[in-house]
């Protein structure tokens, strides 16, 4: 599997949600709303996920192990520093 794309779609300032992201595969299938979140421990991604009828969140689309795991969240949370950075620097330039 090799992800071909990170798209950060939506960048907050404030409260724990701090983007949402598409990710693209082989550049041939996307997974959409993959939630940069900021917890106790720092920040970390969340996949796709859709309320149950018991109330209860589960993932639509997520990896199967956890090395899979943590490649898409390297990948996804550099992208957004990297994002981070160049709005920091812009705000300075202003």
């Amino acid at each position: 599997m090799n992800i071909t794309d990170v798209r950060i779609r939506k960048v907050a300032k404030d409260g724990k949600l701090k983007a949402v992201v598409s990710i693209t595969i082989d550049d041939e299938f996307v997974v959409h709303d993959i939630k940069v979140i900021e917890g106790e421990k720092g920040l970390f991604i969340a996949m796709p996920s859709r309320k149950a009828a018991d109330g209860e969140y589960r993932d639509i689309a997520h990896p199967i192990n956890s090395a899979t795991r943590e490649h898409i969240q390297t990948l996804v949370l550099d992208k957004y520093d990297h994002i981070k950075e160049e709005r920091a620097t812009e705000d300075a330039m202003v």
